[in-house]
């Protein structure tokens, strides 16, 4: 019989409208962590630390997110896996769990190399209530050409302050590094969906979403590509007034180095550091301040 706790590494995907973002929070407020720990309570019988890839804000989605936990186990991951997926809510489900053995230390927040968040606009003359929870709905045609070359200055290392800011107070570098930055469009129903795909090593709170904010501006015309260059490299700290909402915004995937190697799974807006690596918090009261 398994007595030991041993780490484990999941991909967790969920539907984020009924939580306030991922974090738990001290007041028993619906958050994805508190309803996976809440899971693992139920099916293992022992209190466990949820650790998460990203803290995703209020609303944000995931297909991708990334969890650790430390539990004693005695059965297969696969029967965890069904366990857990059981004891979790409808709008929650793990998509793969994988032990890592005893004495393993993967974090998936701090050994993270990149995330890869993918936002969604739905761009017609009237709203569609099949979009309404997982899309921004917006009635102006967009500009792809526009849209194009906007996306693609933000590839490479800038200092992107005019977007967010870090996720901890105590820290004050707001240089980051895109390694890919472009949107895609599909028909849909009436309209045109638009998927924006944005990979980083890092980003800064709300980062991406006053990215995409600033980005539909330039597709409806009311910047030019120019002022958002400018914005880019020379404007002051949030200067990029338009956040677009968040319930657009999927956390897809996270990609890790060698070691351990990584779950393969259907498929990623911050790095944070608000948690040690042990998983507990520095401030349980500060809200979720996810992409």
């Amino acid at each position: 019989m398994i007595t030991e706790r041993v780490r484990y590494r999941a991909t967790l995907a969920y539907d984020g409208a009924a939580y306030e973002g991922f974090q738990r929070q001290i007041d028993g407020t619906p958050t994805i962590q508190g309803a996976v720990e809440a899971a693992l309570a139920a099916v293992t019988g022992q209190q466990a630390t949820v650790l998460g890839a990203g803290r995703t804000d209020t609303g944000v989605h995931a297909t991708g997110q990334v969890i650790a936990f430390d539990v004693a186990w005695q059965h297969s991951d696969e029967a965890l896996q069904r366990a857990l997926n059981a004891n979790l809510p409808d709008d929650i489900a793990l998509q793969a769990v994988e032990s890592l053995g005893a004495g393993a230390t993967f974090h998936p927040r701090f050994d993270a190399v990149t995330r890869l968040y993918r936002y969604r606009v739905y761009q017609a003359a009237h709203r569609h209530p099949l979009w309404r929870s997982c899309a921004w709905y917006v009635r102006r045609t967009l500009d792809g050409a526009a849209l194009d070359t906007a996306a693609a200055l933000l590839t490479g290392r800038h200092d992107f302050a005019a977007f967010g800011k870090p996720p901890n107070e105590r820290s004050t570098n707001t240089v980051r590094t895109v390694s890919h930055s472009a949107w895609a469009h599909d028909p849909a129903a009436e309209g045109v969906l638009w998927t924006y795909v944005i990979e980083a090593d890092a980003f800064l709170q709300h980062m991406v979403r006053r990215i995409v904010g600033t980005l539909v501006d330039v597709g409806r015309g009311a910047l030019t590509v120019d002022q958002f260059a400018a914005l880019l490299h020379d404007a002051a700290p949030l200067s990029a007034k338009a956040m677009a909402p968040p319930h657009g915004l999927t956390l897809a995937q996270v990609s890790y180095g060698a070691a351990p190697p990584p779950i393969n799974t259907e498929s990623a807006e911050e790095n944070g550091r608000g948690n040690n690596r042990d998983g507990t918090h520095k401030n349980l009261r500060t809200k979720t301040t996810g992409n």
